[in-house]
């Protein structure tokens, strides 16, 4: 009697459900930075230079991620079947670090727009980042053996937080 495990096929995310996720990602970026700004805190100079901080240090690591990933990157969290786990560079911190990124530069967004509507749109950025990367999670354990290991050392989203215990 063979193990039935040994014959699931590998988990598919259907593409067009990828790319929806991609979609409801950047509308969310783009609501972050087209809300009206409101009075949930006092935006002086001191809030909109944390917030640009936030924003300027969220694009360089998801641009540092986007360098070490190489031809390996594409938007879609359907990993590229050519491609190779990294796990060197800003992905021995963490496995997502282009999600890690996009949340940090939406955090200073929602500094600068103090109101509820950005918290809605970082919740929600958060939400879909989060079923793009279970979703990627499980493709990438198919694909490379090593991924098991790799999820339970490095965090998902956060140094140390949201490893994968095996």
């Amino acid at each position: 009697m063979s193990d039935p495990a040994a014959t699931t096929p590998p988990f598919r995310l259907h593409p067009a459900a990828a790319w929806a996720l991609v979609g409801a990602q950047f509308v969310f970026l783009l609501l972050l930075g087209f809300l009206p700004w409101g009075a949930l805190w006092s935006r002086g100079v001191g809030t909109i230079v944390l917030g640009l901080a936030l924003v300027a240090l969220g694009v360089g690591i998801a641009l540092a991620a986007g360098a070490g990933l190489g031809r390996t990157l594409t938007p879609s969290p359907i990993p590229k079947a050519d491609g190779q786990l990294v796990t060197s560079g800003v992905f021995a911190l963490v496995r997502h670090p282009i999600y890690s990124g996009l949340l940090v530069l939406g955090l200073g967004l929602v500094v600068i727009g103090a109101s509820v509507l950005h918290l809605i749109a970082w919740v929600a950025l958060l939400s879909v980042l989060m079923a793009k990367s279970r979703f990627e999670e499980r493709m990438l354990a198919d694909q490379y053996p090593d991924y098991a290991a790799y999820a339970a050392r490095v965090g998902r989203l956060v140094p140390k937080v949201g490893r994968i215990r095996t």
